[in-house]
């Protein structure tokens, strides 16, 4: 499945909310839905099993925290810790589908990686962006 049809599946409700402007928003959700379908491929072997809660768990992490930090405001401190908690699960995701290389093909294994590489590009120029947002905030008042 590629992003273009994933997204024709998505509901318009979801894409009408502000936080999915945040293009590290539906990458996450797309992730996610990738690790679901490459689960059904690490079941079958016994040491692809043991890291399926896991690689769940830190995928699903992404946009959760995301929605999180959306959630409590853009303009307040809590966002980046939240932005920074969703860029240590998508780096763990990142690991954990280079540990599961033996249980997946090579090009799934890649495309994942690369997919996870734009999620952490995208959180780490977010909470960039974000912090210098703040300092200007500061330095404006008087």
């Amino acid at each position: 499945m590629n992003y273009e049809t994933w997204l024709a599946e998505v509901p318009e409700s979801l894409k009408c909310d502000p936080v999915w402007k945040f293009l590290a928003y539906p990458k996450s959700l797309w992730l996610f839905d990738l690790v679901w379908r490459d689960c059904e491929k690490l079941k079958v072997n016994l040491q692809g099993k043991a890291l399926i809660s896991q690689l769940i768990r830190s995928a699903d992490s992404i946009s959760a925290n995301i929605d999180e930090g959306y959630g409590r405001g853009i303009e307040h401190k809590e966002y980046a810790y939240y932005l920074r908690v969703a860029l240590g699960s998508a780096r763990e995701t990142r690991s954990r589908y280079f540990k599961a290389r033996h249980c997946l093909s090579e090009e799934v294994i890649r495309h994942r990686i690369s997919l996870c590489n734009e999620i952490i590009s995208l959180l780490v120029t977010a909470i960039k962006n974000h912090r210098d947002h703040l300092k200007r905030l500061k330095l404006s008042k008087p």
